[in-house]
């Protein structure tokens, strides 16, 4: 029996051939299709084809038939995955097929916003040949070359894009911890394939450091490789973010007076870094029972079914539904979600003196102005280095696969990312040298509620953080070449940062 399928907005693959669809089954085509007509045309479809049209979770439950949804474009933030999945509705999407297209049109759009490309144009062919000179400087232009390059939160775009970020990545192995690095973009969406790619090249590199991967393919990618590699791996967005993000709750926790063992925890968030920062803070002493994790559909408990096991690891029992909810109460904030999903109001729902990391970026859970004036006595932490208390995994992965690597170690542990964490909180206590504070442009910098966690330039990281990972090797068993002088390799430390 041939199935029906159903294309809802033909007109966005700008009139190419679909032969090859419609022999599949019995074809029904729409040039375009409105909310309101999507769950009657879809309503005995097998398989529903659509680019741009939405497919909530209350148009879902009205198509019980339906088996398949077919994304014509990379992205899938049109349909409810949840849902979906939930009915058991396959979707799929064509993955990579605009890679390249996407990597030109952005370094194109770049260049002609710095070259202020459209403006010129219009301006030689508008006003040039009648002006007596020769020469207009009417915006300024700025050059590509030695530019910055950022990408934050694109989603799957491909290896080629994310190239730069994983150069930079590179040069900031080399320049912080002396580490020579080298990018590795690896083309597939299959977490077989790619562990399979990276077994196979281990044997030549000293340590592996994962980046840019989605939950729940990264804890499935991680843990493999962990396990079947000889060195040390890390992905980098989980237990990065989670070591910077303990330390900074070790010292807030200090100054606002809680004991960790009390404290209430709310991770809003449910992704790959939410749930790492999640099970390291109840590494730290949190209780379990005292951590509440929110995703996109609200609480995670026990009583939902449609959560996966990382999620439900971590999920409550407790009668809760909704992110206000959860932070009545709470002692300790941590977004890593997106901007604008903690409200004052809700903010001033919390425990006295509460601790908020709003990490999302480039705008965090709750503005940092609007937090500030909720709550005069938050401690308050975002992802964005024009606030205080930056929390920039630049502090953690080139000092924790320093000392990793200069002991020979298997693995990174738990162990070693704690050692990580504590060595960081109690670096921030030790005054700070004056040239450190010249650097960010302030007369001084000391222990306090803007100053919970170490600056990028301080040179302390290397001989601190890199050596307690190091000890930590060592006292976990997981160290094939043991250090016994720990004074003279942080003097060794010491000498190669300044060289």
């Amino acid at each position: 029996m041939q199935p029906n399928i159903v294309f809802l907005d033909e007109y966005s693959l700008g009139g190419a051939d679909l032969g090859s669809i419609r022999a599949l089954g019995n074809y029904t085509g729409y040039e375009t299709t409105a909310r309101e007509e999507v769950v009657e045309r879809c309503r005995e479809a097998d398989v529903a084809i659509t680019n741009k049209v939405v497919f909530r979770r209350e148009t879902l439950r009205q198509l019980p038939r339906l088996r398949l949804i077919c994304a014509a474009a990379t992205g899938m933030n049109h349909i409810d995955l949840d849902a979906a999945a939930e009915q058991g509705i396959a979707v799929r999407n064509a993955v990579g097929y605009s890679t390249h297209a996407v990597t030109e049109t952005t370094i194109g759009a770049a260049i002609g916003l710095l070259r202020q490309v459209v403006y010129y144009d219009r301006y030689v062919k508008s006003a040039y040949a009648g002006s007596s000179r020769q020469y207009h400087f009417g915006r300024t232009t700025h050059q590509l070359h030695g530019s910055k390059w950022g990408i934050v939160g694109l989603g799957n775009i491909g290896p080629l894009a994310a190239k730069p970020v994983m150069e930079g990545k590179s040069m900031l192995f080399k320049t912080y911890a002396g580490i020579d690095a080298f990018d590795i973009e690896v083309d597939t969406t299959d977490p077989e394939e790619f562990i399979r790619t990276v077994k196979a090249i281990a044997p030549t590199f000293g340590g592996i450091n994962l980046e840019d991967i989605k939950a729940p393919e990264c804890f499935v990618i991680e843990d493999t490789l962990k396990k079947e590699c000889d060195i040390p791996v890390m992905h980098d967005d989980q237990h990065g973010t989670a070591i910077i993000s303990a330390a900074g709750l070790l010292n807030a926790l200090d100054l606002q007076h809680k004991e960790i063992g009390d404290i209430r925890l709310v991770v809003n968030g449910a992704g790959a870094a939410a749930i790492a920062c999640a099970r390291l803070f109840i590494g730290l002493g949190i209780r379990k029972e005292n951590v509440v994790l929110c995703d996109s559909q609200g609480v995670v408990t026990v009583y939902r079914e449609d959560i996966n096991p990382m999620k439900r690891e971590l999920a409550t029992t407790r009668r809760i539904s909704t992110l206000a909810e959860a932070v009545q109460g709470a002692d300790i904030f941590l977004g890593v979600s997106k901007a604008d999903t903690l409200t004052p109001e809700m903010l001033r729902t919390m425990a006295e003196n509460p601790i908020v990391m709003a990490l999302a970026n480039p705008d965090p859970e709750i503005a940092y102005d609007k937090a500030m004036a909720s709550r005069p006595d938050i401690i308050f932490a975002t992802g964005r280095s024009d606030y205080p208390n930056q929390v920039n995994n630049v502090l953690g992965f080139p000092y924790i696969f320093r000392g990793a690597l200069d002991v020979r170690a298997t693995k990174i542990n738990e162990a070693m990312k704690l050692a990580a964490a504590h060595a960081l909180a109690e670096l921030t206590r030790e005054p700070v040298p004056a040239q450190v504070a010249r650097a960010y442009g302030v007369e001084k910098l000391e222990f306090g509620r803007d100053y919970l966690i170490p600056k990028p330039l301080d040179p302390r990281l290397l001989c601190t953080v890199a050596p307690a990972v190091a000890r930590a090797a060592v006292d976990s068993c997981v160290a094939r070449k043991p250090i016994t002088d720990w004074e003279a390799y942080a003097e060794s430390l010491r000498k190669r940062y300044q060289e």
